[in-house]
C-alpha cells in the first residue's frame, strides 16, 4: 500500500509539471523544463551520499574502531541479503541514524554517537534494518526522481514570474487569455511551487513509513523498533542536533527537535503513527521483538 501511495503521489507530480508546462508553451515547456532539472539533479544523485556524510560531519569507522556498529550492520546487511555498507559515525549526543547510497554496492549507514549510548542491540539492529529498508527500497533514486519533477515545477514557476517581470505572458495568454489568463499566472507562480512542496513531503512520509516496514520484516522485530522510535523522538526533542535541514529528511526522525507548523510540509510521518503501524504488523505476524 505505501508503495501504491508513492506511485500516485508521483503520478500526481508528474500531472502537475504537465499542466504548468502546458499554460507557458504548451508540452514542449514541460519537456524543456524537466530534462533542465534533470541536468541539475543527476549530480546531486551520483554524489548524494558524499554530499550528505559531509554535511552531517560523518566519519567513517573501522571494525576495530567501532566494533559493536560494525558487528550489527554485518548482522542486518545479511539478514537484509545485501551487501554491507560502510559504516560511518557522527559525534554527536543527538541520537538519530541515517542511511544514503543509490544501491547496495555504493551505500553508507552513519549513526550518531548519542544514538549508540541510548539503545541497546536489539533496538540498534532494528533501527539499522530500518535504513537498510531505504537502501533496499532504492528510496535514493525515488527522491532523485521526485527532486527532478519538482525543480522543474519550480523552474517554470519562476519562467513564468520573469514573464510577468517583462510584460509578456506567454503565447497563449497573447491569444486573447485577458485578466483570467493573468489570474491563472499569478496563481500557477504562487501555487505551483507550493503543490510540488507538498507532494514532495508526502512521498518522503511514505519512504519512511516503507522503510519501517522494511526494516520490520528484516529483522523480524518491529516491537524494538517502535520502542527505539520513541526513545529517538524523546531525546531528539529535548536535545537537538544541529545539522543542516537540507539533510534532515534523511534521519530516521526529525533531527531538528520540532515539529513542523504543518504535518503536509513536514519530512516525516507522526513517529506515534509509524509506533502503531508497527504495533499492527507485530500483531499480524507474530513477531514480538
Amino acid at each position: 500500500m505505501t508503495n501504491v501511495k508513492t506511485v500516485f503521489l508521483l503520478v500526481l507530480l508528474t500531472g502537475l509539471l504537465l499542466g504548468i508546462g502546458y499554460l507557458v508553451a504548451g508540452l514542449t515547456g514541460a519537456i524543456f523544463a524537466f530534462i533542465i532539472s534533470m541536468v541539475m539533479n543527476i549530480g546531486s544523485y551520483w554524489f548524494s551520499d558524499k554530499l550528505a556524510l559531509k554535511m552531517t560531519g560523518a566519519r567513517e569507522v573501522s571494525q576495530a574502531e567501532e566494533p559493536r556498529l560494525h558487528s550489527i550492520v554485518d548482522n542486518v546487511a545479511a539478514m537484509a541479503g545485501l551487501q554491507k555498507p560502510k559504516v560511518y559515525i557522527i559525534q554527536n549526543d543527538s541520537p538519530n541514524a541515517f542511511a544514503t547510497g543509490r544501491n547496495d554496492k555504493h551505500a553508507a549507514v552513519a549513526a550518531t554517537t548519542g544514538i549508540m549510548r541510548i539503545l541497546d542491540d536489539r533496538e540498534m539492529t532494528a533501527v539499522l534494518g530500518h535504513e537498510l529498508g531505504h537502501i533496499r527500497n532504492r528510496d535514493i533514486l525515488v527522491n532523485a526522481i521526485v527532486a527532478t519533477i519538482a525543480g522543474a515545477i519550480t523552474f517554470i514557476a519562476t519562467m513564468l514570474q520573469w514573464s510577468l517581470i517583462f510584460g509578456g505572458f506567454g503565447g497563449r495568454d497573447r491569444n486573447g487569455g485577458g485578466i483570467l489568463g493573468l489570474l491563472a499566472m499569478l496563481a500557477t507562480i504562487i501555487l505551483a511551487p507550493i503543490a510540488a512542496g507538498i507532494i514532495r513531503m508526502a512521498i518522503s512520509r511514505q519512504r519512511e513509513y516503507g522503510a519501517d516496514e522494511a526494516g520490520a520484516y528484516i529483522t523480524h522485530m518491529p516491537l524494538s523498533l517502535a520502542s527505539a522510535l520513541q526513545k529517538l523522538e524523546d531525546y531528539s526533542r529535548a536535545r537537538p542536533m544541529q545539522v543542516n535541514p537540507a539533510v534532515s529528511h534523511l534521519f530516521i526522525v526529525n533531527p531538528l527537535g520540532k515539529v513542523d507548523f504543518a504535518a503536509l510540509f513536514s519530512t516525516h510521518p507522526p513517529v506515534q503513527s509509524r509506533i502503531a503501524r508497527l504495533n499492527e504488523i507485530a500483531r499480524r505476524t507474530g513477531n514480538l521483538g
